[in-house]
């Protein structure tokens, strides 16, 4: 029976392990925020991710209320931080839009998202 108990427990241990080990890069904050209002039109949006992201197959988008990309696609890892996309944009006219993520951690996980943010006058 304590044999049995000690498989368990290294069976166990084994898969919390190997879970901990499979990160995903899920988006931590972005600026301009989720959901936000901002006065005028950014410059960029910046999104900072939970893990290190793979450059050459990390994307960042940016979508007016048309679906018209609308950002300068040159979307670029910040060189200090390999966890933060960043994509510049031309001066955007009030309306909503939306930020659109698909990224590849180190670890070879995908992930993808998005989120919306308001540029007011």
């Amino acid at each position: 029976m304590k044999r049995l108990h000690f498989i368990f427990l290294v069976l166990l241990f084994s898969v919390a392990v190997t879970t901990t080990a499979e990160a995903h890069a899920f988006l931590d904050h972005a600026n301009p925020a989720v959901g936000s209002k901002v006065h005028g039109s950014p410059a960029e949006v910046k999104v900072w991710f939970s893990e290190k992201l793979e450059a050459a197959f990390s994307k960042l988008q940016v979508f007016n209320e048309a679906g018209q990309e609308v950002d300068n696609r040159n979307q670029r890892l910040d060189p200090g931080n390999a966890a933060l996309l960043i994509v510049s944009l031309p001066p955007l006219r009030p309306g909503i839009y939306k930020v659109v993520w698909h990224v590849v951690s180190v670890d070879t996980h995908t992930t993808q998202g998005s989120f919306k943010f308001e540029v007011i006058p």
